[in-house]
């Protein structure tokens, strides 16, 4: 076999394997080195740059047994025994996501731990989950976005063979399984990456440090054998890509690095005969990300929506800080269950410039990725509180209603469906106590300029952090929390039953604001209606019958006396949509 490594900035490269002699790799042509060397699965190796006497793990490592640092161990995927044969895979229309980070959603913080949770997923009708990074980092819990060693399973987690077993399973019980990957930066310890080659860019930086530079093809390449691998090497049906809008090229670049992904990412795909999606996280409001490359886009299955949710969290909290702010308009909630975006082209407040562009009609509403809760907008509050800390339990319900009916796919984070009580907060586990500190003490400095209580703030690398955010699975079958998944399995059965909450056509998608607080939103024959105001509402269903409703919708009898004073007697059809309370009324049988 052939072992290689990309290394321009190294004069000389020696393999380095326990019990055995440094072996020299010979330079290639564009910085590449290799030799023929026979490694069996679970051999260590590294190499060795320049006149150094350390060794550093591959930058293609698969498995790193005892950390970034060190050593890294040769894994062999073909050598796993795959159950999954007849799997034909799952589209992400029609679909419902579930997003999970793998140390928190179970006591033990496994992969195998998460694989007996399954059946609770398929229960309550999910059809694709999304794991939260999982490459290797430096430390023993993350959110996974600090990950330096972009090809390997975070050791903790179980590690590469334990991936598949998840896939596997998960395959089985009739579940995808979307990955979420970071392709813009690299974390802050132990990168050792600079020191093989030019993977980040001069003079360029994102929110997290150094871009990657990805006017290097070699650096390009990285990136896009490492989808692939996810793809087929562990079967996974699809990525979700991390803040894309961090990805820096040069404006001469021949292709964008998302249309080339795409491109190769579809060859696979037709390759392999089952759906492979890329699910973009976009802060541009650009719909450039999914519009066919035959129409000048990138061609990727879906994006995410954060107004959808900005919306949606001022509807039901009231809160108007921050990025909130735009979204305190009542037209807010029906612009983006019509269109996906609420900045369009519009001024935004919070960027202080004109942002987005309209989204064209043709677009299916199921390429919108919407929620009313995900890892960022809980963790990236200073108590990492959930909806579930704040709202009445009337009101959570309502959020399970717009999250189910959203026009676009929609998407759960882990316990939301219990309204878990547990938060879920920014965790560390920095070894480099400067590297420590400085989180600690830029965590809160953050939060102090927006005007959050520091105290509210807790310190990411205290274990402690990192085990409140572990979900109380317990929680699922106390009185409140289980009345609360009940309602979620409902609504997610009641999409699959009526073909108008899972209609893609966009033309069918209307909305208005009726009263403050008050919302009607359509989509083709169905409309939910929308009561957070603190008085009742009375409804003409205009002959439609109610499908669900969060709290009883009292009827109102024919000629009965309406609420106002001299008001014409109530006629047929009209219901009390008590308040805080949400109804979904369509056609009844036969109509």
């Amino acid at each position: 076999m052939t072992i290689e490594v990309w290394a321009p900035r190294a004069a000389r490269v020696r393999l380095r394997r326990p019990g055995h002699a440094d072996a020299e790799l010979v330079a290639q042509d564009a910085g590449w080195w290799r030799s023929d060397v026979t490694l069996a699965s679970g051999d260590e190796y590294g190499f060795v740059l320049g006149d150094s006497d350390t060794a550093r793990p591959d930058p293609r490592s698969r498995r790193q047994p005892r950390g970034v640092h060190d050593l890294s161990a040769w894994d062999d995927p073909a050598a796993f025994t795959w159950t999954d044969g007849a799997w034909t895979g799952r589209p992400l229309a029609g679909g419902l996501l579930y997003e999970l980070h793998v140390g928190t959603f179970t006591p033990e913080g496994t992969l195998d731990a998460a694989i007996g949770k399954l059946p609770h997923l398929v229960d309550l009708g999910v059809t694709h989950v999304e794991l939260l990074p999982v490459n290797a980092f430096n430390g023993t819990h993350n959110w996974g976005y600090d990950g330096v060693l972009w090809y390997a399973v975070q050791e903790e987690y179980g590690g590469p063979e334990a991936y598949r077993r998840f896939v596997d399973a998960a395959h089985a019980a009739g579940l995808a399984v979307i990955q979420d990957v970071v392709y813009n930066h690299l974390g802050p310890s132990c990168n050792y990456l600079p020191e093989f080659g030019p993977y980040l860019r001069d003079g360029r930086s994102t929110t997290w440090g150094a871009s990657i530079d990805l006017d290097e093809r070699a650096v390009r390449d990285h990136i896009i054998q490492n989808a692939l691998m996810w793809l087929r090497d562990h079967h996974v049906d699809g990525l979700r890509l991390d803040a894309v809008h961090a990805l820096h090229e040069s404006e001469g670049s021949p292709e964008h690095i998302l249309r080339e992904l795409s491109e190769r990412v579809d060859a696979l795909s037709t390759q392999q005969g089952r759906p492979l999606s890329l699910i973009a996280e976009s802060d541009l409001n650009d719909p450039v990300m999914i519009l066919p490359r035959e129409a000048g886009g990138h061609g990727l299955a879906a994006q995410w929506v954060d107004d959808w949710h900005h919306a949606v969290h001022v509807a039901l909290t009231g809160e108007t800080d921050g990025y909130y702010a735009d979204f305190a308009d009542p037209g807010a909630l029906p612009k983006t269950w019509r269109g996906g975006f609420f900045h369009d082209g519009t001024f935004s407040s919070f960027r202080g410039v004109d942002w987005g562009a309209p989204v064209p009609p043709e677009v299916a509403s199921w390429r919108f990725v919407e929620f009313a809760q995900d890892h960022d907008q809980i963790g990236n509050r200073a108590a990492g509180d959930r909806l579930s800390q704040t709202l009445s339990p009337a009101r959570l319900r309502v959020a399970a209603v717009l999250t189910l009916t959203a026009p676009g796919t929609p998407m759960l984070f882990m316990g939301e469906e219990w309204g878990a009580s547990t938060p879920w907060q920014f965790f560390t586990s920095h070894p480099e106590p400067e590297l420590a500190e400085a989180t600690r003490r830029g965590r809160r400095a953050e939060f102090a300029r927006m005007g959050w209580d520091e105290s509210l703030v807790p310190d990411p690398n205290d274990p402690a952090t990192f085990e409140r955010s572990k979900l109380d699975w317990s929680e699922t079958e106390r009185t409140g929390h289980a009345d609360l998944l009940r309602l979620y399995r409902e609504l997610a059965h009641l999409r699959r039953a009526h073909p108008e909450l899972s209609d893609p056509n966009r033309s069918g998608h209307a909305a208005e604001s009726i009263a403050p607080a008050r919302w009607a939103l359509h989509r083709g024959a169905a409309t939910v209606y929308v009561n957070l105001s603190d008085a009742p509402w009375e409804l003409d269903l205009g002959g439609r019958g109610v499908w669900f409703s969060t709290e009883p919708a009292e009827a109102l009898p024919a000629g009965s006396p309406a609420t106002a004073p001299g008001a014409p007697a109530v006629p047929a059809g009209l219901v009390r949509l008590p308040p805080e309370s949400a109804v979904i009324v369509g056609p009844v049988d036969g109509d």
